[in-house]
């Protein structure tokens, strides 16, 4: 008789930590303090494969235990009241709380020397703070005494509670941009989340128009994201959402477009055309590295004048020899550019529905001559299930379309572990009734539109949740 799922996940935790304590010991590496404030040097383990897979076995496993052996009813509890989780995060968050915690010490503070400093209601703060460290964020170290741990110190400005800037002014530069993330997440993202149904009902929403998104029911308005930060009334969020986006940015390879294509076996003289490129700086590190190509990125004429203007200060040679260009295009219009080795587009299809990428993709295939590739450079989402295609003998198999699966008997996608992506995509659906995809639906978009892929490049150890898709006009 084959051991029970139990059992198997018992044997994958034990295994694991084994695997994880040796390879710590032999790196000189800590294992992380739950109860200690977070420091960077405490996922150094990370950086060792093994280390870093049998973190991710152990994880796994623990969740697949959790849903095997809780009740059903506490298991769809810890889903549905996601809002009641984000509402007391977002307490102890805005309120400052970690910040007057930290200076307290490690010994915590009470609750009611919290609330004398931010001026919250101390039984609303208790029932907030406890809430969260029944998840292992903050401590409860004595009855309504509190400390941070690794994950709540994770949200320290690490500035002084008497210097923190008022929420309704914008925020300081010096807030990091990781907080701002935070903050933008537990605000308009989670109460756009609120109308998610409402929206599904509206069949404007599934024309796939930004501006029928769950966020723009939450606001009562038939206005996009982008429309609503540029009221003159959301000048905060939109500075803050602006600097919340170079947080994101910052989790990703500053060189990752190196490896997105084999740009060294790239005929000198080649033409590369970034599409929406922003102001070009994806491009810095390839313009470094592979002198020998020609990069145009293309976006909005205001975005053009500042890419131009930081081009001049950063590198001025590469504008003057005419290495790099840049040109005013919409990227829903005509493509004026013919004779295009590449076109590029990072993080573009992934802020639009399928009704707006296909006009995209279209546009790029009329211009597009026989030898012209496209590279996408977005999420590429792991189905939930394990991909037959992976399968040695399969038919057919795209290179580089399947991820490296989870071990039997965890879900191949690795769970809850893995949910950055699938967070992301959500999060592209309620803010901007847009989404990220897999490679089913991605080749479906793309051949509907003239373009075959044929294969999907992958960073070392695939730790990024950016993947670069190759096609070919068909």
């Amino acid at each position: 008789m084959p051991p029970s799922t139990l059992r198997q996940l018992l044997s994958l935790i034990t295994d694991s930590v084994t695997h994880l304590e040796e390879a710590c010991d032999k790196n000189g590496t800590p294992l992380p303090d739950l109860n200690a404030a977070f420091n960077p040097k405490s996922e150094t383990f990370r950086k060792d494969p093994i280390a870093a897979e049998a973190a991710n076995i152990i994880a796994a496993a623990a969740f697949h235990l959790c849903a095997i052996v809780s009740p059903p009813a506490v298991t769809l509890y810890q889903v549905a009241s996601g809002p009641w989780k984000a509402a007391a995060l977002r307490i102890c968050l805005e309120s400052n709380a970690i910040e007057i915690i930290r200076e307290a010490g490690p010994k915590g503070i009470h609750v009611n020397a919290i609330a004398a400093q931010n001026g919250q209601d101390p039984r609303i703060l208790a029932r907030c703070l406890r809430y969260m460290a029944t998840y292992h964020i903050f401590r409860e170290v004595k009855p309504d005494v509190f400390a941070n741990n690794r994950i709540s110190s994770l949200l320290d400005t690490m500035k002084l509670s008497d210097e923190l800037f008022d929420y309704l002014k914008a925020p300081r530069k010096s807030m990091t941009t990781r907080m701002l993330h935070w903050k933008t997440r537990l605000d308009e993202g989670f109460k756009a989340a609120a109308h998610a149904w409402e929206a599904c009902l509206d069949p404007t929403t599934r024309l796939g128009d930004p501006s029928a998104s769950p966020f723009s029911k939450s606001i009562g308005r038939s206005e996009s994201l982008w429309q609503y930060y540029a009221r003159s009334d959301q000048t905060f969020r939109r500075h803050r959402f602006n600097i919340a986006m170079q947080g994101i940015q910052a989790l990703q390879p500053p060189d990752a477009i190196l490896t997105v294509y084999k740009w060294k076996k790239v005929p000198p003289g080649s033409v590369i055309v970034d599409v929406g490129g922003g102001i070009g700086t994806a491009q810095f590190p390839l313009v470094r590295e592979f002198p020998h190509l020609k990069i145009i990125i293309q976006d909005t004429p205001k975005v053009v004048d500042e890419g131009i203007k930081l081009w001049r200060e950063r590198m001025p040679e590469a504008l003057n020899a005419g290495r790099v260009s840049f040109e005013a295009q919409d990227f829903f219009e005509s493509q004026p550019l013919r004779n295009v080795s590449f076109f590029f587009l990072k993080q573009i299809l992934h802020d639009w529905s399928d009704e707006y990428c296909t006009r995209i993709l279209k546009q790029l295939r009329k211009a597009a001559s026989k030898r012209t590739k496209l590279l996408c450079m977005d999420s590429v989402i792991p189905y939930a299930c394990h991909d037959p295609s992976a399968d040695p003998n399969a038919v057919g198999t795209l290179p580089g379309s399947v991820p490296h699966e989870a071990p039997a008997p965890l879900l191949a996608n690795w769970g809850p572990v893995n949910a950055m992506a699938y967070r992301a995509d959500l999060g592209m659906f309620i803010l901007v009734n847009a989404q990220e995809r897999t490679i089913g639906h991605m080749e479906r978009l793309f051949k509907q539109c003239g373009w075959r892929i044929v294969q999907v490049h992958r960073q070392e150890g695939d730790k990024t949740f950016l993947q670069s898709i190759e096609a070919v006009p068909i």
